[in-house]
């Protein structure tokens, strides 16, 4: 451990490993800072893995809410990441998310083709918060600085290159690319290759 983190760097791992087991024995190791919001409403799958400065923001609209944040097994979720919602947020088993990633369920307004006058006029913290759910499935991996729009479902084993921003669902085993995010390539089960879209 010393030569690979050096001794400042084993000891402020030793640090994390203890905040972890004391506040949070299911995981692997929390990097601190990290903030959770709503607590109650977050469920933290067994063996999460963070980098520093994560961010997990639940703010349900809904009275009979239970959880609007739920992160499977084996999660690994790298420094800066924020995850926000009020209704739905829901990440698979064995998912990496690089740093810097943005995932939320709501935006402040509705952007689609028939909207309020007033509440275009209305400045954005005052505008109703709209919501659809977001599902990332098992084994996806969301490379640096993606950003994950509200109503978006992954399918497994998604891969997402660093800087897209995925504003529609795809089927699993897709490599999306871009702004928005489009369809790349696909895995082909038959030849055994990633193959162009």
């Amino acid at each position: 451990m010393l030569r690979k983190y050096g001794f400042r760097g084993s000891i402020k791992l030793l640090t994390h490993l203890i905040r972890t087991k004391i506040f949070y024995p299911k995981a692997r190791i929390i990097r601190f800072p990290f903030e959770i919001r709503n607590a109650r409403f977050i469920e933290l799958g067994e063996g999460l893995t963070t980098g520093v400065g994560c961010r997990l923001e639940a703010l349900p609209i809904k009275k009979d809410a239970r959880v609007c944040i739920q992160l499977g097994k084996q999660v690994q979720i790298n420094d800066y990441v924020h995850i926000g919602a009020i209704e739905r947020v829901s990440i698979g088993d064995e998912v990496l998310v690089a740093s810097k990633v943005f995932i939320t369920d709501h935006n402040h307004g509705s952007f689609d083709s028939a909207c309020d006058k007033q509440e275009v006029m209305a400045a954005p913290i005052n505008r109703s918060l709209k919501s659809k759910p977001v599902h990332i499935g098992n084994r996806c991996w969301l490379g640096e600085n993606v950003i994950i729009l509200p109503g978006v479902t992954l399918g497994e084993g998604c891969v997402v290159g660093a800087g897209s921003v995925v504003t529609k669902s795809f089927p699993s085993y897709s490599l999306l690319i871009g702004n928005p995010a489009r369809l790349y390539k696909k895995f082909n089960f038959h030849s055994g290759q990633w193959e162009l879209a």
